[in-house]
């Protein structure tokens, strides 16, 4: 505790020799942008998730604006999600002109309380965005009992949900869309970089044809050996398109996906044993609430018993990275953010659950190369700094 030798960052990727020689492969190749290494990782990407299309993308957050556009989703409409997310969720039902309607989180998964849900769907309600918190499965049955009765269309957010298995069934392949995320802090990563998957094939055909400004023909098609191509404008789309720089990392990263979660439930378990008698310390529910789920354990997130010290969250992650160590919070509270509060009129208050874990959560290191000695640094840093503020 006296001297600080490095800094142990709150995330660093897993790369090997393999993404090394793919990306130079790649570079060499003269073929850069989206093409056949993407063709290649969309194609693994079914396979790892059973879903029957996979698009490769520039972020998740484009899987899902993507995937609100596919839905119809348009000015007036509103989509129901929950608080305890990333901006980017609520951010693109904005983007739609649409109206995002906030429901209230289980205080121990800290996923959208689905017994929540149907007092909030109005007339206007046309989709549910649930997000699988730090890889939790939502209580996917309910939810899409729920858009059965309603005509909803389901989009699930699973950023941190790669490795989710609800009641045997791989997040990815279960309702309308799913979108994940490869940005450089989640479970794979390919720098930056997403993958929207679904079922339905008209869906996958529009979602290709919008990922890169509405035309009907990709590139390396147009350019390909089997002659030029010309285009036709189908709708005004984006430029959403994963491209293959990206994909030569993602290819030989999800080789490595069972590994990377192995090592990341070591070090929850790790944790978990060693604030199981810190009364301050609470670590958000990671159980398996289901028989043939699986938490992906994408983050570790503890809840401070703010009144069991003598400070608040926001000392005590500066206390921590003071001593060398990076911590983040996932999440302060959507609603109650002065966009979302000054234009939708949410106030403290009215999601008392979300709100009051916005204040206490703090997300530890989690991820494969972090070392023993590393863990246990961490966990006697922890425990010496809330012994000084122990209440």
């Amino acid at each position: 505790m006296d001297t600080v030798k490095k800094y142990i960052y709150f995330h660093r990727p897993s790369f090997g020799v393999e993404e090394e020689k793919e990306i130079l492969e790649t570079l060499r190749s003269g073929w850069i942008t989206t093409g056949e290494r993407t063709k290649k990782f969309e194609a693994d990407f079914e396979r790892y998730t059973g879903a029957a299309h996979a698009i490769g993308l520039n972020s998740c957050t484009a899987g899902l604006h993507l995937a609100l556009i596919c839905a119809g989703i348009k000015e007036g409409d509103e989509v129901i999600t929950t608080p305890t997310t990333f901006p980017a969720t609520a951010n693109v039902i904005v983007h739609c002109g649409a109206t995002p309607v906030f429901v209230d989180v289980e205080h121990d998964t800290l996923n959208i309380d689905v017994s929540k849900i149907e007092e909030k769907i109005t007339p206007r309600t046309k989709a549910v965005m649930p997000v699988h918190f730090v890889g939790q499965p939502c209580d996917m049955d309910a939810i899409c009992e729920l858009a059965k009765k309603y005509s909803l269309t389901v989009i699930e957010d699973a950023a941190h949900g790669l490795e989710t298995i609800y009641k045997n069934r791989k997040i990815g392949a279960i309702s309308d869309f799913t979108s994940f995320s490869f940005y450089a802090t989640k479970n794979i990563t390919t720098g930056e970089g997403g993958m929207v998957t679904t079922n339905n094939p008209d869906h996958a055909d529009k979602l290709r044809i919008l990922s890169l400004h509405g035309i009907s023909k990709d590139a390396w098609k147009r350019y390909s050996e089997s002659g030029y191509k010309h285009w036709e404008i189908m709708y005004p789309g984006f430029k959403y398109n994963m491209f293959d720089i990206q994909a030569a990392l993602g290819i030989h990263q999800l080789k490595k996906v069972d590994f990377f979660w192995q090592r990341r439930k070591e070090i929850l378990e790790i944790y978990n044993s060693a604030f199981s008698d810190f009364e301050a310390i609470e670590p958000v529910m990671q159980n398996i609430r289901h028989n043939g789920d699986k938490n992906a354990y994408h983050l570790y997130v503890i809840r401070v018993n703010t009144d069991a010290v003598t400070v608040n969250r926001d000392v005590i992650m500066n206390m921590i990275q003071e001593q060398g160590i990076g911590v983040g919070v996932h999440f302060r509270a959507v609603h109650i953010s002065p966009y979302y509060s000054e234009t939708f009129g949410y106030k403290r208050g009215m999601l008392p659950v979300a709100e009051f874990n916005s204040d206490r959560v703090i997300s530890l290191p989690i991820y494969p190369s972090l070392t023993d000695n590393d863990l246990y640094y961490i966990i006697e840093t922890l425990k010496s700094i809330f012994r000084k503020i122990k209440r």
